[in-house]
């Protein structure tokens, strides 16, 4: 396969970020690339700091395994590079690449897509909390992995970045959901009801963004066990007994609780308060998930020289 070769301000960047690793005991280097480099010479001048590679790009992903580097698929390209990195550092956790409270050299192109032109420092300390391939497994039932790891990541991004600016909190259950439908009942009208099976697959980016964009509406996202929106808006009856949960949660963790008590099904309840996410089986937390540090998000800043 055909590489692209370093520049030399590609060069200069690559070797500030082997100083910038070193300088904070980072634990690996991380580069968003949107086109195949030479990822061996990217390697050589990273020298001993280990090297991730993420992409949503087929070509890319395929260059840097046969370079023998380890790879972080992105499900598709999200709007923007601060989307992709939050993407990123998920799937990479996910996948036991990196732990929580790493800290992490963020390599990526803002200007042109085709180089590579600004870095950061990533710390991930508690803010992404314990979300590890191992977690998951230990909750698949009837729920397959990758069902799971697609409405985990969409649930974390409605918790950390909300809907226009608004705390925005949500609930999803996955599994048996013929079971779910029936101790339910429909608060508003079903938005996925006519669309064929394909059109509501969760893996598709359109439909993650249907789902963004209707979380604010009362009651509970319903999803198979394959990953296809079933309904939205439910109002879930499962009866709230025998339950014990932790003082100053809602009626919605109630809910996903009382849920995953009488189904197989998993619940995802995202706190509108916090935008902590918690995964609900057999009646109880099994999983929380802390919203990622705001400080991720990037934004411009008016800075003052410092009083003489």
């Amino acid at each position: 396969m055909k590489r692209v070769n370093i520049s030399p301000e590609m060069k200069s960047l690559l070797i500030s970020a082997r100083r910038v690793a070193v300088e904070n005991d980072a634990t690996a280097a991380l580069i968003l690339a949107d086109i195949p480099f030479n990822f061996l010479e990217v390697r050589k001048y990273l020298e001993k700091v280990r090297l991730l590679i993420a992409s949503d790009k087929e070509d890319v992903q395929e260059a840097a395994r046969e370079d023998g580097i380890d790879v972080v698929p992105l499900m598709d390209e999200p709007q923007t590079r601060q989307h992709q990195l939050s993407q990123a550092l998920l799937e990479a956790i996910a996948d036991d690449l990196l732990s929580t409270g790493d800290q992490v050299v963020a390599v990526y192109s803002v200007f042109d897509r085709d180089s590579l032109d600004s870095l950061s420092i990533v710390n991930l300390e508690e803010h992404l909390a314990k979300l590890t391939a191992r977690d998951l497994r230990r909750l698949e039932t009837q729920v397959p992995l990758e069902t799971l790891r697609y409405l985990v990541d969409l649930a974390v991004e409605i918790g950390r970045e909300g809907r226009e600016s608004h705390k925005v909190g949500t609930l999803f259950v996955v599994g048996q959901h013929r079971k779910v439908m029936e101790l339910s009942h429909e608060a508003v009208h079903d938005p996925f009801k006519g669309y064929k099976k394909e059109e509501r697959l969760v893996r598709s980016q359109r439909v993650r963004e249907s789902v963004k964009e209707l979380a604010c509406i009362d009651g509970a996202f319903i999803f198979s066990a394959d990953g296809a929106a079933v309904a939205a808006g439910r109002i879930l009856d499962a009866p709230k007994v025998n339950l014990s949960l932790s003082k100053g949660l809602g009626s919605r963790h109630w809910a996903a609780a009382a849920i995953s008590k009488v189904t197989s099904a998993i619940a995802i309840a995202v706190s509108e308060s916090s935008g902590t996410v918690r995964l609900f089986q057999d009646g109880r937390v099994v999983l929380r998930i802390e919203p990622m540090d705001q400080a991720l998000k990037w934004v411009d800043i008016e800075t003052e020289p410092p009083e003489a």
